[in-house]
C-alpha cells in the first residue's frame, strides 16, 4: 500500500531478456540508464552530469511486449514500483535500484514509434465448422476440394442426398 511509484525517462542499456519464472509467468528484464543533463553557463550548452542505472522488471504480457518492441539505445519511459535492494558480494555492500514496471513505452519526445495491438491467441477448432443449408457464393458450384486445396486432408462430413430436408 505504501509503495514508491516512480516514472523514469532514460535509454535502454542492455538487450531485454525473456524467461519464465518458476510458476510459469513470463518475465523480462533490462537495464535502464537515466542521465541527468545540466545547462553549462560557461560553455552555453547542455552537458551530461551523472547517470543512474535501474534494473527494470516486466511481467506477463508486458514482458513479451517489451522483448518484441524494445532494443538497446532506445529512449523509453518506465513507470512502476521502486525497490532498493541491499546485497553483499565478495565482502562489499551493494545497493541496486529495481523497478517493477507497470507501463513501458517509447519516449515520443525523442522519436517516433508504430503501435501494434496484440490480441490474445485463440485456439482454432480441430475441424472447420460448416453450416448446413448455407451456400457459399464464392465457388459454390465447384467441388470442395477445388475451393479449399489446403484443407483436403480434413475429413469431410457425410453429405445428405439431394432433396433431403435438414432440421435446424
Amino acid at each position: 500500500m505504501n509503495e514508491t511509484l516512480v516514472t523514469v525517462v532514460g535509454n535502454v542499456a542492455t538487450q531485454p531478456d525473456f524467461r519464465e519464472s518458476a510458476n510459469g509467468a513470463a518475465v523480462s528484464r533490462f537495464r535502464l540508464a537515466a542521465t541527468v543533463r545540466r545547462w553549462d553557463r560557461g560553455r552555453e550548452e547542455w552537458a551530461d552530469a551523472y547517470t543512474s542505472f535501474y534494473t527494470v522488471w516486466a511481467w506477463r504480457a508486458l514482458a513479451a511486449n517489451v522483448v518484441a518492441s524494445v532494443t538497446i539505445g532506445e529512449p523509453v519511459i518506465v513507470q512502476g514500483r521502486l525497490r532498493i535492494q541491499e546485497q553483499e558480494r565478495e565482502g562489499k555492500r551493494w545497493l541496486s535500484a529495481d523497478i517493477d514496471a507497470t507501463s513501458i513505452g517509447h519516449d515520443l519526445a525523442r522519436g517516433t514509434s508504430a503501435f501494434r495491438r496484440v490480441s490474445p491467441a485463440r485456439p482454432l477448432p480441430l475441424e472447420p465448422v460448416r453450416m448446413t443449408g448455407v451456400v457459399s457464393p464464392v465457388g459454390a458450384g465447384e467441388p470442395l476440394a477445388a475451393r479449399e486445396p489446403a484443407r483436403q486432408a480434413v475429413r469431410e462430413p457425410a453429405r445428405e442426398p439431394a432433396g433431403a430436408a435438414t432440421a435446424l
